[in-house]
């Protein structure tokens, strides 16, 4: 019998006698990637019944001989191969669509780390986190807003994109720990989160601290569906729900 992996497509077609199909089936039950290839050819019953009604590939048939022979063991492996290329194009497209709809939230939480010199471990900068200040530098519109109750300032930077808008905050005056997010509150009270990060006990953007990180502002970016024109305001929220600072638009 050939090698079990080699069997799928033998089995879909049915050609299997049942000594290799019981045999097959045993395999089965403990193997994923045989599983998720019959599941591929499962939903291939129109094509592998026309494949099962044609001659054996590279061979004539004989004065008599049926045309429905079984196909050969080529034609299976072929359409096996296909198969699991059409699986392997669905992966590729997927991670294509994460990747760009990555590169559409600038920084996030890697691009914090990056911008404020990396983490406890001493990491140095990377060159993603760079781009969410270059970017701040770089959008056209820039609005800001400060709270004397916390002591947050923010300055939002924004950009009108086809798809919204794109987004890089600066914040300073903040201390920690705290878990914190961007907010963008539409004209008609719609609320859209652009991003959230973790604030580390040091804070960010503290003029008289002693760390020389602390005293850097935090950089972050990210994105909205709601236009420009279309926002009244941003808040800058902590996780439990407390307003640190609002910037309006």
């Amino acid at each position: 019998m050939p090698n079990e992996h080699e069997t799928v497509g033998a089995y879909a077609l049915g050609i299997l006698d049942d000594a290799e199909a019981t045999a097959f089936e045993a395999h089965l039950a403990g193997c994923e990637w045989c599983a998720q290839q019959l599941d591929e050819l499962a939903g291939m019953e129109p094509m592998l019944a026309a494949l099962a009604d044609l001659p054996d590939s590279g061979s004539t048939p004989a004065l008599g001989e049926s045309l429905s022979a079984r196909p050969s063991p080529r034609l299976v492996e072929k359409l096996v191969d296909e198969v699991s290329e059409r699986r392997a194009q669905k992966r590729r497209k997927g991670f294509y669509l994460v990747a760009a709809a990555a590169a559409l939230i600038i920084g996030g939480p890697m691009a914090v780390m990056a911008v404020n010199g990396g983490s406890d471990s001493g990491q140095t900068a990377t060159p993603l986190a760079a781009s969410a200040q270059t970017t701040f530098d770089q959008l056209p519109d820039k609005v800001s807003g400060s709270d004397g109750a916390t002591g947050a300032s923010a300055t939002v930077a924004m950009g009108e994109k086809t798809w919204g808008t794109s987004a890089v905050l600066q914040l300073k005056g903040v201390k920690g720990p705290l878990k914190c997010s961007l907010i963008a509150v539409g004209k008609n009270g719609e609320r859209q989160t652009l991003g959230s990060w973790s604030v580390p006990k040091w804070g960010y953007g503290i003029p008289d601290a002693t760390s020389p990180e602390a005293k850097k502002p935090l950089y972050i970016g990210g994105g909205t569906a709601l236009k420009p024109n279309e926002i009244d305001h941003f808040e800058v929220m902590t996780f439990d729900g407390k307003k640190l600072v609002q910037v309006d638009a």
